[in-house]
Protein backbone atom coordinates (compact mmCIF):
# COMPACT_ATOMS: atom_id res chain seq x y z
CA UNK A 1 0.00 0.00 0.00
CA UNK A 2 1.41 3.12 -1.13
CA UNK A 3 1.99 5.69 1.61
CA UNK A 4 -0.89 8.07 0.53
CA UNK A 5 -3.39 5.53 -0.37
CA UNK A 6 -2.79 4.68 3.34
CA UNK A 7 -5.02 7.73 4.12
CA UNK A 8 -8.41 6.94 2.60
CA UNK A 9 -11.11 4.45 3.31
CA UNK A 10 -11.68 1.38 1.27
CA UNK A 11 -14.51 1.56 -0.62
CA UNK A 12 -14.90 -1.97 0.86
CA UNK A 13 -14.49 -1.40 4.43
CA UNK A 14 -18.48 -0.24 4.62
CA UNK A 15 -17.40 4.00 6.15
CA UNK A 16 -19.80 6.21 5.56
CA UNK A 17 -19.49 10.10 5.80
CA UNK A 18 -21.09 10.93 9.27
CA UNK A 19 -20.81 7.71 10.78
CA UNK A 20 -19.28 8.82 14.75
CA UNK A 21 -16.67 5.84 15.45
CA UNK A 22 -15.81 6.99 18.61
CA UNK A 23 -16.23 4.51 21.17
CA UNK A 24 -16.68 1.50 18.63
CA UNK A 25 -14.34 -1.58 19.66
CA UNK A 26 -11.26 -2.43 17.43
CA UNK A 27 -10.11 -6.05 16.09
CA UNK A 28 -6.77 -6.28 15.19
CA UNK A 29 -6.18 -9.48 12.84
CA UNK A 30 -5.29 -11.44 16.31
CA UNK A 31 -7.86 -10.10 18.51
CA UNK A 32 -9.54 -6.68 19.99
CA UNK A 33 -7.10 -3.93 21.00
CA UNK A 34 -8.85 -0.98 22.15
CA UNK A 35 -11.72 1.49 21.20
CA UNK A 36 -11.66 4.30 19.18
CA UNK A 37 -11.34 7.57 20.94
CA UNK A 38 -10.93 9.67 17.91
CA UNK A 39 -11.66 9.39 14.53
CA UNK A 40 -10.85 11.93 11.49
CA UNK A 41 -12.20 12.01 7.72
CA UNK A 42 -9.78 14.28 6.72
CA UNK A 43 -8.83 14.31 2.90
CA UNK A 44 -5.95 12.62 2.53
CA UNK A 45 -5.38 12.27 5.97
CA UNK A 46 -8.29 10.25 7.26
CA UNK A 47 -7.55 7.87 10.59
CA UNK A 48 -8.42 7.07 13.80
CA UNK A 49 -7.03 7.14 17.55
CA UNK A 50 -7.36 3.83 19.64
CA UNK A 51 -7.10 3.60 23.03
CA UNK A 52 -5.45 0.41 23.68
CA UNK A 53 -6.52 0.56 27.88
CA UNK A 54 -4.17 -2.10 29.73
CA UNK A 55 -3.04 -3.97 26.80
CA UNK A 56 -0.30 -1.87 25.83
CA UNK A 57 -0.40 0.26 29.40
CA UNK A 58 -2.89 2.58 28.32
CA UNK A 59 -0.93 4.05 25.00
CA UNK A 60 -2.86 5.45 22.39
CA UNK A 61 -2.23 4.35 18.70
CA UNK A 62 -2.98 6.29 15.41
CA UNK A 63 -4.16 4.09 12.91
CA UNK A 64 -4.89 5.18 9.14
CA UNK A 65 -8.30 4.74 7.54
CA UNK A 66 -6.17 2.18 4.93
CA UNK A 67 -5.94 -0.46 7.49
CA UNK A 68 -9.75 -0.55 8.13
CA UNK A 69 -11.01 -3.82 6.18
CA UNK A 70 -14.29 -3.11 7.78
CA UNK A 71 -16.92 -1.19 9.71
CA UNK A 72 -19.94 -3.19 12.05
CA UNK A 73 -22.16 -0.64 12.40
CA UNK A 74 -24.26 -3.06 14.52
CA UNK A 75 -22.00 -5.03 16.72
CA UNK A 76 -20.15 -1.32 17.02
CA UNK A 77 -16.46 -2.46 15.67
CA UNK A 78 -14.18 -1.74 13.55
CA UNK A 79 -11.71 -4.42 11.87
CA UNK A 80 -8.26 -3.68 11.15
CA UNK A 81 -5.90 -5.23 8.70
CA UNK A 82 -2.61 -5.66 10.90
CA UNK A 83 -1.55 -7.55 14.00
CA UNK A 84 -1.48 -6.69 17.91
CA UNK A 85 2.47 -6.85 17.74
CA UNK A 86 2.49 -4.29 14.65
CA UNK A 87 0.16 -1.69 16.14
CA UNK A 88 2.34 -2.39 19.33
CA UNK A 89 5.40 -1.30 17.44
CA UNK A 90 3.56 1.34 15.74
CA UNK A 91 5.16 5.36 16.33
CA UNK A 92 3.56 6.85 20.03
CA UNK A 93 0.78 9.15 19.73
CA UNK A 94 2.21 12.47 20.53
CA UNK A 95 -1.11 14.83 21.73
CA UNK A 96 1.19 17.77 21.48
CA UNK A 97 2.01 17.32 18.50
CA UNK A 98 -1.25 15.56 17.02
CA UNK A 99 -3.50 17.83 14.70
CA UNK A 100 -0.93 21.30 15.22
CA UNK A 101 2.97 20.24 13.80
CA UNK A 102 2.68 20.07 9.75
CA UNK A 103 4.07 16.41 8.70
CA UNK A 104 3.05 15.04 11.93
CA UNK A 105 1.58 11.99 10.35
CA UNK A 106 4.43 11.21 8.19
CA UNK A 107 5.71 8.98 10.51
CA UNK A 108 2.66 7.10 10.90
CA UNK A 109 2.40 7.09 6.71
CA UNK A 110 6.05 5.38 6.60
CA UNK A 111 5.53 3.04 9.41
CA UNK A 112 1.88 1.39 7.95
CA UNK A 113 2.61 1.81 4.27
CA UNK A 114 5.65 -0.62 4.14
CA UNK A 115 3.66 -3.81 5.51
Amino acid sequence: MSEKGIWGYHPSSGFRTGIDLVGYKVEAADGGIGKIDKHSEDVDASHIVVNTGAWIFGKEVLLPAGVIERIDTVEEKVYVSRTKEQIKGAPELDRAKYGGEPGYLEQFARYYGHM
